[in-house]
């Protein structure tokens, strides 16, 4: 099955498995593949694609043995390692979390009910929003939050990219290859992005930053057609006119379903301790949902094995 084709819905899942893994980003598959590697069933159930966000990452830089690759073929590298296992891939939306003794009991959108003896969440995060005026009016209409995704709809055009952090930069970096231009618009005083990314971006001359700035509004008719921006400390306004808009200013997670099942803080990530359970004895989370300090592909990865390699031994 390839990255961009689901297939039909599989009919034929089981009513129970010993994992039942929500999510099939790194942290998920990788779950998947450390449980049938112990000899337990897995199934993977997934809402959209194989692979997660990295597949909407352009390249890959850092994860160890690839020097560079792109993010969809890694991300299929990974379902396909699940899959040569033996893991199990179910593909809809996962609505509810209930607990029945040792039993957890995950409720699909398509009528499904499944239940297992551990449960590890692995949902990632989405991209968070600016909250201004014409954000959501022009989604589409030249307001994305994925390059990779829609940078070619901007070849040889003019696009702002808002954010300052690593995704902002690499995603930059990549949309310089495309557009005639890029205005990076940063509400610090620096970008925080890594050293490497930070030099790429300088020394490109395509691509203006300006700093300590923040966005007032999004304006258009039928489409993006500029943003205005102010000055952190003189409160200037100024117009920047552009064909598109890339938003990079942080995640939030997606932890709904589990909402109210487990401990989660303030910002809505599930708290762990360091073998990836939380409160509920069975229940796991791993990935860019969990609170940690560094939100990679490979931390991701290690969430999903030392999660699996506990649970193995504690409930097996």
């Amino acid at each position: 099955m390839g990255l961009f084709d689901i297939g039909p819905l599989s009919s034929d899942i089981k009513e129970y498995y010993d994992f039942v893994i929500i999510g099939a980003g790194p942290a998920g598959l990788t779950a998947a593949i450390y449980a049938r590697r112990a000899g337990l069933t897995a199934l993977v159930i997934e809402k959209a694609l194989e692979g997660g966000a990295v597949t909407q990452t352009h390249v890959v830089e850092n994860w160890p043995g690839e020097i560079s690759i792109e993010g969809q073929a890694l991300g299929q590298k990974f379902a396909d390692h699940a899959k040569h296992f033996g893991a199990e891939f179910h593909y809809a939306y996962a609505q509810k979390v209930t607990i029945d003794g040792e039993y957890k009991i995950v409720e699909l959108d398509d009528g499904h009910s499944i239940r297992c003896k551990v449960l590890i969440v692995a949902t990632g995060t989405q991209p968070r929003k600016l909250g201004v005026p014409g954000e959501a009016e022009f989604r589409g209409k030249g307001v994305t939050y994925c390059a990779a995704c829609d940078g070619y709809l901007f070849k040889d055009k003019d696009v702002v990219v808002i954010g300052g952090g690593d995704s902002a930069c690499d995603e930059s970096h990549f949309l310089a290859k495309v557009v005639k231009s890029i205005t990076m618009v940063q509400n610090l005083p620096y970008l925080t992005a890594a050293k490497i990314l930070q030099d790429r971006i300088l020394s490109d001359p395509k691509i203006t930053v300006i700093t300590n700035h923040v966005v007032k509004e999004i304006r258009g008719t039928s489409k993006v057609e500029e943003v205005v921006i102010i000055d952190n400390d003189t409160k200037e306004e100024q117009t920047i006119k552009t064909d598109g808009v890339f938003i990079y200013v942080g995640l939030s997670p997606m932890t709904e379903v589990v909402k109210g099942v487990v401990a989660l803080n303030e910002q809505g990530y599930v708290i762990t301790d360091q073998h990836m359970e939380t409160n509920i004895p069975g229940i796991y989370a791993v990935g860019d949902i969990r609170i940690k300090g560094l939100r990679q592909i490979v931390t991701a990865a290690a969430d999903g094995a030392i999660a699996v390699e506990h649970a193995a031994r504690k409930y097996f």
